[in-house]
């Protein structure tokens, strides 16, 4: 597959040679800086040195006071409180955040996690029904609720209260619930507008903490969560996102809560710093898994359990459940291009809508990725449930989803989700009305950059600017994730040493020892995933151009740098 190489713009020169000098590092690493938007001494000391000191007052969230007066009127009280979140990461590590803190001091909780297949995406009139059943006055719904006008009429006729903490976009009205807690509102002045739920979660135990006198560091021994939470919903991890994922590795690294480290066990990467990749890629993916193909009220039991031998049993059960989540996920994304494949239409369309009535609900969102990344264009897929047609989206870089599915929400029953993911309900019977107006506007309002892979480069080097001192420098940029992703460079004018050779189970990656051609003592060892069909260029014997980041590779206790490729192009 083809793909566009496109080079950030680069810092002001003399802003480069002036914080360059103020650090004392290579101008490569102080124009990385700038174009990260830190360009004076301060705000880099900020960067590389988080400090939980700077984390924002909680009450500056509209309606903090008002949900702290109504939690310590329960505790006053003895009124029953249920925790209630949705099933993915989010959800789960909000309400074991929120569940484990309170129950340290205060003992009549329960917690609630809607069916995915039953109940589906936020509140559910059946909740309300189990809070109302089970005399829960008030409801702290987490990650979910902004948009659940009917739900939340429902629970007030029923006289229980609701406190959402929510971080999805509001509707045009917001529920009537007693208080709101999402910075995305349009009156809400908190100064940092990306949190995660389980992060909007962190602030109301923030609040709580300080309204009661509570030490700051009883809190800290839960920003693992905060940080799980943060990775695997991919918000942007700068500002206050930086900082709580920052002390919530050392914490994932160092201390783990129980259930976490059961999963760290069972994910095999016990014996190695644990970065946001792991939690992306690793932990995340079994805390879903719960959700996808049981119930997510299985990750919340894990995740609060202060017993290792229970954890490690329940660790097991997580990864059975996401080993049978790999293999629903292969087959139907299998069974989705071949559908693909077989429509004419396919090939100018420029989105992707697809329904299976026996699709497994709890992986359309990982199909969805799947086939975006095949295709590379804006991709539902739509299975049945409760007679209706659900599923999930997501996008490519650049491309609003969210308002390309708002554009169409006369034909779904409900929508929510982020700008490159989201989530949607249908009648069955609007599937080809809404797959031909969702084509119309994508087609209106993507261009036509959008619809090829894209590179994003930081800046051009040498190899022999990756001197220890440089990665050392570099490493201190982690934790990295969206609008802080690890640092993308070009070389030109590479050559292999005559090594390069397919490897992988399935023979899909290259492996290459590379060095520029006039620069022959600075040899790098590389690894192109997925790119084996790039070996002819590599064994021309010519030069070539390389796009990559720098990594540590740790192979039987050695570690080496190792370049890693994201394309190639001869010349």
């Amino acid at each position: 597959m083809n793909r566009r190489w496109k080079i950030k713009e680069q810092g002001n020169i003399n802003e480069i040679d002036s914080l360059s000098h103020e650090l004392q590092i290579d101008k490569i690493l102080a124009n990385l800086l700038i174009q990260r938007g830190y360009n004076t001494f301060e705000k880099t000391r900020s960067f590389f040195h988080p400090d939980l000191s700077d984390l924002y007052d909680p009450f500056l969230m509209k309606d903090m006071n008002i949900a702290i007066d109504r939690i310590i009127t329960a505790i006053r009280k003895n009124e029953k409180i249920l925790i209630y979140g949705d099933y993915d990461v989010d959800g789960t590590t909000a309400v074991a955040l929120i569940y484990s803190f309170l129950k340290k001091r205060y003992s009549y909780l329960d917690y609630y996690i809607p069916d995915r297949y039953s109940e589906g995406y936020g509140i559910s009139f059946k909740a309300v029904d189990y809070a109302y059943e089970n005399n829960c006055s008030l409801v702290i719904a987490l990650d979910c609720g902004i948009k659940a006008i009917d739900k939340i009429k429902y629970a007030n006729e029923r006289k229980i209260d609701f406190i959402i903490c929510d971080h999805h976009l509001p509707g045009d009205n917001i529920p009537n619930a007693l208080a709101i807690l999402d910075p995305k509102r349009k009156d809400c002045q908190y100064p940092f507008k990306e949190l995660s739920g389980c992060g909007v979660g962190f602030k109301l135990l923030q609040a709580y903490a300080q309204k009661n006198n509570i030490p700051f560091d009883e809190l800290t021994s839960y920003l693992d969560l905060v940080a799980v939470s943060i990775s695997s919903d991919i918000v942007p991890v700068i500002d206050e996102n930086r900082i709580l994922v920052y002390y919530g590795l050392q914490q994932l690294n160092y201390n783990p809560k129980t259930g976490l480290k059961s999963l760290i066990k069972v994910a095999r990467i016990e014996n190695r710093d644990i970065s946001v990749d792991d939690i992306v890629f690793k932990i995340g993916p079994r805390i879903n898994a719960a959700g996808r193909i049981e119930s997510g009220k299985k990750a919340v039991d894990i995740l609060i359990t202060e017993d290792y031998s229970t954890a490690i049993i329940m660790g097991k059960k997580i990864n059975a459940y996401n080993n049978a989540r790999k293999n629903i996920d292969r087959n139907i994304t299998q069974d989705a291009l071949r559908m693909l494949a077989a429509d004419p239409k396919t090939a100018n369309r420029k989105s992707t809508v697809l329904f299976h009535h026996d699709w497994h609900k709890g992986v359309v969102g990982i199909v969805a990725s799947r086939l975006t990344e095949t295709y590379y264009r804006p991709t539902i897929v739509l299975t049945e449930s409760n007679g209706f047609a659900t599923g999930s989206a997501r996008s490519v870089p650049g491309f609003d989803l969210y308002q390309a599915i708002d554009a169409c929400k006369d034909l779904l029953e409900n929508f929510g989700g982020h700008m490159y993911a989201a989530g949607l309900t249908l009648k069955i019977e609007n599937i080809p009305v809404f797959k031909e107006k969702f084509e119309s506007v994508v087609a209106q309002t993507i261009t036509p950059e959008q619809l090829i892979p894209q590179v994003e480069i930081d800046t051009e080097i040498n190899l022999k600017d990756i001197t220890p001192k440089f990665f050392r420098v570099l490493k201190q940029f982690q934790p990295f994730g969206p609008e802080n992703i690890t640092p993308v460079f070009i070389t030109k004018n590479v050559i292999d040493t005559g090594e390069a050779r397919i490897v992988g189970a399935s023979g899909e990656h290259l492996k290459l020892n590379l060095r520029q051609k006039e620069e022959p003592d600075h040899i790098f060892p590389a690894i192109a995933f997925q790119q084996a069909y790039h070996l002819k260029i590599a064994n021309s014997g010519k030069p070539f151009d390389i796009s990559y980041s720098i990594e540590e590779n740790v192979f039987r206790g050695n570690v080496t740098l190792q370049l890693n490729i994201k394309d190639i192009k001869g010349q």
